[in-house]
Order: C-alpha cells, then sequence, then structure tokens
C-alpha cells in the first residue's frame, strides 16, 4: 500500500484525487490492501475538503423549507412548532425572527440542527444553557421599565424574552440563569434573607436594574479605599438630626464616590438594601425603602456602609440583605453590630435603652440623632411596633423627602 499522509497543499489534493480516480477504476477487492489504502485517501481528501472547502451553513428559514419539503409539510404543520398560522407566515418570510421557544420546539419537533437555527454565540449560549427566561417577573420588568428601548406587549415580551433581557443582563456583564443555577447564586454573593422563599429569577432581575442605573449615574468625586471608617459613619449619622437627613445622607455619600440607588424590591426579594461595586470599582448602596421609615432608612443605609468598612477588600461581591431575617453570617451579624455602635453607642446606654419619651428625646440629644432612630431601636429590640404609638415617627416618609430633594421618582 502506498505511504499516506495528511493532505495540506493544493496539489496534494491535486495528487490524492488522481490517486483516488486509478484506485476507483481498478475496482480493488474488498479486504485487500488497495481497498484500505481507497477508504484511507478518501478519508484524508474529506478532511483537507472540510476545511479548504468548508459549505456555508443554511439560513434558519432554508433550513425550515428543506425539512418541510422533506417530510411534505405544509405551513399549517409548522403551527405546533412556531406558534398560530400568521406566525408561521411572518416567520417563513422573515418578518419575524424565531425565538428560543420556537427554536427548541423545531429542534425537538422537527430535528433541525440547533446550531443552524440559531447562528449567533450569546443566543446559543442561552440556549445551551436551558435559560429559562419566562421565569423572570417579566411583567414587572415591563411595567417599571427595566427595558427602557422595548415598547411592545407582555405577549411579545414573553415570546422574545431571550433577546430583550439577554441584552439587558449582558449590557451590566451579567448571565441569566437556568433554573439549575439559582440555587448557586447563594455562592456568588452574600444573601441574608428569611426562611420564605426568595425568587432568585427577580432578585437576578433587581441587581442588573441596580447595575444599569449606576452606569448612568456619574459622580464629581472618586471612591478611595479606606473611606469608610466608623468615624465617618458617626459624622454621617449625625445629619440624621436634620429633617433633611436622608437627602443630606445621599450627597454626603457621593461626595464620597458611593452611588446611591433607590429602586424597589421585586415581589418576594423581601430585600431591604444591598451594597456591589460598579464596573468603575465605585461602591454602589441600593436601597428598596421596603419599610418607608426614617429608623429603617438609617439602619438598613449604615448596615451596607459598614459591608463596606468590614468587608470590602478587593474581592467583593454583592450583599443582599433581608434585615427582617436572622442572621446566620457572621459578616452579617458583623454589620449589624457597627451600624448599631454608629447609631447608637453603647457607652451612651450602659443601663439599657431608654422606656419612656423623654428618656428617648434626652438621649437623641445626648448622641445628635433624630429620637426616630431610638425609637425605632426600641421597637424592633421589644418586636412591637405599637410602643410610643404615633410619637416618633417622621410626618414625612423618607421617600417623599428625597422625592422632594430630586433622588427619587
Amino acid at each position: 500500500m502506498k505511504h499516506l499522509k495528511v493532505i495540506k497543499t493544493p496539489d496534494e489534493h491535486n495528487a490524492a484525487l488522481s490517486r483516488l480516480d486509478e484506485l476507483m477504476d481498478s475496482d480493488p477487492a474488498e479486504g485487500s490492501q488497495a481497498a484500505d489504502e481507497l477508504e484511507l485517501l478518501a478519508m484524508l481528501i474529506e478532511q483537507y475538503e472540510a476545511t479548504a472547502f468548508p459549505v456555508d451553513m443554511p439560513s434558519p428559514i432554508d433550513a425550515i423549507l428543506f425539512r418541510m419539503d422533506q417530510q411534505g409539510l405544509k405551513k399549517k404543520g409548522l403551527v405546533p412548532y412556531i406558534g398560530s398560522a400568521p406566525k408561521v407566515s411572518d416567520v417563513l418570510n422573515g418578518k419575524r425572527p424565531l425565538s428560543l421557544t420556537m427554536i427548541r420546539r423545531l429542534h425537538e419537533g422537527l430535528g433541525i440542527p440547533a446550531e443552524v437555527l440559531i447562528q449567533d454565540v450569546e443566543r446559543h449560549k442561552h440556549y445551551a444553557n436551558d435559560v429559562d427566561f419566562s421565569a423572570y417577573p417579566l411583567a414587572e420588568i415591563r411595567k417599571r421599565g427595566y427595558l427602557p428601548d422595548f415598547t411592545g406587549s407582555l405577549g411579545e415580551l414573553k415570546e422574545y424574552a431571550d433577546d430583550h433581557l439577554g441584552a439587558f443582563f449582558a449590557s451590566v456583564g451579567m448571565t441569566p440563569q437556568s433554573s439549575s443555577q439559582t440555587m448557586m447564586l447563594r455562592t456568588s454573593a452574600h444573601q441574608r434573607s428569611n426562611d420564605k422563599e426568595c425568587d432568585a429569577f427577580a432578585l437576578q432581575a433587581w441587581q442588573a436594574r441596580v447595575l444599569h442605573i449606576a452606569a448612568q449615574q456619574k459622580l464629581e468625586h472618586s471612591y478611595t479605599p479606606g473611606t469608610v471608617t466608623q468615624e465617618w459613619m458617626l459624622e454621617l449619622a449625625r445629619q440624621s438630626w436634620s429633617r433633611q437627613g436622608p437627602a443630606i445622607a445621599v450627597e454626603y455619600l457621593n461626595k464620597a464616590g458611593i452611588k446611591v440607588i433607590f429602586e424597589p424590591h421585586l415581589p418576594k426579594t423581601y430585600l431591604d438594601g444591598a451594597v456591589c461595586l460598579s464596573d468603575s470599582r465605585q461602591p454602589v448602596v441600593a436601597l428598596t425603602l421596603r419599610h418607608d421609615r426614617l429608623d429603617n432608612f438609617w439602619f438598613t443605609l449604615m448596615h451596607e456602609l459598614a459591608h463596606i468598612a468590614l468587608h470590602f477588600d478587593g474581592n467583593e461581591s454583592w450583599f443582599l440583605d433581608d434585615l427582617d431575617a436572622p442572621s446566620s453570617d457572621p459578616k452579617e451579624d458583623e454589620a449589624d453590630a457597627l451600624a448599631q455602635e454608629v447609631l447608637i453607642p453603647a457607652e451612651a446606654i450602659p443601663n439599657g435603652l431608654p422606656t419612656t419619651e423623654a428618656e428617648v428625646e434626652a438621649l437623641a440629644s445626648r448622641i445628635k440623632v433624630t429620637p426616630c432612630i431610638v425609637a425605632g431601636r426600641i421597637r424592633r429590640t421589644a418586636q412591637d411596633y405599637k410602643i410610643f404609638g404615633k410619637k416618633f415617627r417622621s410626618e414625612k416618609t423618607v421617600g417623599k423627602v428625597l422625592m422632594a430633594a430630586g433622588y427619587l421618582k
């Protein structure tokens, strides 16, 4: 048998074709050396041609039409895969793109290769990872304007969620999660939550929303690591004495290069606040105002700042906090302790928290914080939010103060 080698050049290819013709004309007997040479040579030629003369992949529509012709299908035969007669017509006429749901049905039902139907790298990743875009709270996402460039109906969003949500997450460097991956979210973030079942898809959508807003927010000052200290937080806490305290706090943080985002939590996320780093390495504090009270605002803010002071070391991940939930994480305990110490120093209450209205006002005046913070601490400790009745409750909600200052829409 003639010595064979990998074909690398056009001349070698031409020589191999000539030799292949000779062998085929001789019609060698099965099992003979010539027959073996013929088989090996054909494989080498095929391997070279696959690289040198690649065949263009057919378009998705051409692939569907080819399979219809193979199986004798009419347009109505595509309804189970595409959804309705008008949709079938629009898809075949190039007026409507294939959604991932359509692609899955066409691949599983008609055996059309997924790589032919999806000729986009990002969409193919979503398909391969089995991302379930229908699991995201699409109605809330649309209602709240998470996708400013999308103006269609909820039905259209559901059908093409892979395109719109895929772009939404990609723009902030996040990857949509498959159903199996949602259980792993806790490994990529410190999540403090209650026994309630948290919707991981909604939580991820909220995180992406925060990063979107943060990317649009430009601050005059950059952040210097080490800025947030207990003393710095104590000075901030004293701003709570003002009726404009929440607005002053935002300005205080912005001047330190810390972005502050107010974004309501999505259903089943039970969030009070969160903290992370933006792409520009600036801390981002996000507050939901789930409990729109002064004491809750100040404690949540201090808790998130405590994470910056204590736990940001260059390998930051998200801290996602439901502060109604008991802590099971040492880092959460540390953040709680620092937030409490900054707002009401232990040395200021050697005999414990006040019990009367006069004592609340006296302590607040001495440590220079709003009495709402002291009363809130007492109520939270006792788990009785009726203590002191309507006393020590701000006339204006935090939201109204922030809205008047232009920090909240």
